[in-house]
């Protein structure tokens, strides 16, 4: 199998290494996403990660409560640099060489994000993990994800999901909902699909960066995604039509 992207940037949720607790960090969970970055850089590929921080912390949630909603965001950063030093552990246990590079400096645990340095690890077939979201309050993680890939000059962002793509409305709510083969990102915005937050997504229109959103609890499907297989999930990219499966 041949890739057809040289440098990828993957976009996991923090609920990608919650396997199926209802909060925390399953390091099992962690291994299986492990193998499957393994098995995409060992065909060449260069492969940036961005995690969230959804599974310990999300500045928005019920769990905020009251606070701050600079404050809460700051928290949910620091949850996505431990999901990035778990993630870290995991690939490092198969012999992928890793580096975490965080948006808050954190000298101890990740060292700090310079873009000239990132390109130079992933040159070098090292996985950078990018944590800490942007450094800002009120980003979120995709926006951070969408950055970083434009900054590192990713051809796609890989947007890994629990859903085989993107729907015209919740499959979980609506059983009949389409899903959609490729969909443009001003239809993304003008029907307001939650695929990632609305200035993620006018950041990669105004820089026609495709994203690919697949089902990443699929074993095999990233493989699929970065050798060509559309099949799998749903991409966004220029477009004026949406296209139904």
């Amino acid at each position: 199998m041949e890739p057809v992207f040289k440098r990828i940037l993957l976009k996991l949720s923090g609920e990608a290494l919650m396997g199926s607790q209802s909060y925390g960090i399953d390091t099992k969970m962690a291994e299986s996403v492990a193998r499957q970055i393994k098995a995409v850089h060992d065909l060449g590929v260069e492969v940036a990660i961005v995690v969230g921080g959804g599974n310990i912390f999300r500045g928005v949630s019920e769990s905020a409560g009251n606070m701050d909603r600079a404050a809460a965001d700051y928290i949910g950063m620091l949850a996505t640099v431990m999901n990035s030093v778990v993630l870290q552990d995991a690939l490092e246990q198969l012999d992928v060489q890793t580096r975490v590079m965080s948006a808050i400096d954190i000298p101890q645990l990740a060292e700090p994000f310079i873009r000239r340095r990132a390109v130079r690890h992933l040159e070098k077939q090292r996985v950078v993990i990018f944590a800490a979201g942007t450094g800002n309050p009120y980003f979120t993680t995709d926006s951070a994800a969408a950055l970083r890939a434009l900054e590192i000059e990713a051809e796609v962002i890989f947007k890994a999901t629990k859903v085989d793509g993107i729907y015209s409305a919740d499959p979980v709510k609506v059983p009949d909902a389409t899903r959609f083969e490729k969909i443009s990102y001003k239809d993304v915005l003008e029907k307001q699909l939650k695929v990632m937050d609305a200035s993620a997504i006018s950041l990669c229109m105004d820089n026609s960066l495709p994203i690919m959103v697949f089902n990443m609890k699929v074993d095999g499907n990233i493989i699929k995604a970065v050798t060509g297989d559309l099949s799998i999930g749903t991409l966004v990219t220029v477009g004026d039509t949406a296209a139904g499966v």
